[in-house]
């Protein structure tokens, strides 16, 4: 295969006429990583809910935890990406959808894509918290009662605190993923990362140079939250505890 390299088009102007294509490829950066953040906090919070829902000792909050997990993570995230971008809008009141709809680039293809992936990612963290929970002695919770507090006390200020200890790993490894999954915007119209390269490589012809950037910037990304949440990791370690051994290393 007879391909040119020119790992200087990273410096041409790209077709927009402010930007290189290496300050497009870093725009994309930056939509990549408000995307990943503000789906993954919404997907922290919705599922350490659900995960508690799915472990309370209500039968009822059991069967919505379960069902909501089983529908969401059973769902392909192209699907469902689709179904919130062009569906929802027709599902709501008028006024709303049409206001959905109305919403400026990029937000009327971020707003969709934020509550795709936050909702897909409530439901894996879900069942990591409720895995975490049930792999805590029963003997703790029963403790917490004895001593007279309420089962939202109890969670809150005995059962979570560890259980978030233990299943900091695969939180880790959802964050990355978010951030990986992150590219299936680009089917909305969403310029984040993947969707600069690929606007890069049908304007310049450059591919490899474009999708080689591409997988550095990622790697860098994801590289970065392994050192940051293994820093965490050690530091809220408590001795006895499943993932303690880190710390005294």
């Amino acid at each position: 295969m007879n391909y040119n390299w020119s790992w200087g088009v990273f410096l041409e102007m790209s077709p927009d006429g402010v930007h290189t294509f290496l300050e497009t490829l870093l725009i994309g950066v930056g939509w990549t990583l408000a995307l990943a953040l503000t789906a993954w906090v919404f997907s922290l919070l919705l599922g350490s809910w659900l995960g508690v829902m799915r472990t309370a000792q209500s039968r009822l909050m059991n069967v919505i935890g379960a069902t909501y997990v089983e529908i969401f993570r059973n769902i392909p995230l192209l699907v469902q990406m689709f179904l919130w971008y062009f569906v929802l809008p027709e599902l709501l009141p008028h006024a709303w959808g049409l206001a959905m709809k109305q919403m400026p680039q990029p937000w009327g293809q971020f707003v969709p894509a934020v509550l795709c992936l936050g909702f897909y990612g409530s439901a894996r963290v879900a069942e990591q918290l409720r895995a975490g929970i049930q792999s805590l002695p029963r003997g703790q919770f029963q403790a917490g009662t004895a001593l007279g507090l309420t089962e939202v006390q109890v969670y809150r200020y005995i059962i979570l605190p560890e259980a978030f200890r233990i299943v900091l790993p695969p939180l880790t490894s959802e964050f990355m993923g978010t951030i990986k999954y992150s590219s299936v915007a680009l089917t909305i119209g969403l310029l984040e990362l993947t969707g600069q390269a690929r606007s890069m490589q049908e304007f310049s012809f450059h591919i490899f140079e474009a999708f080689s950037a591409a997988t550095v910037i990622y790697l860098i990304l994801n590289g970065i939250v392994v050192l940051g949440m293994r820093l965490l990791e050690r530091h809220v370690a408590v001795p006895g505890l499943i993932g303690s051994a880190g710390k005294s290393r």
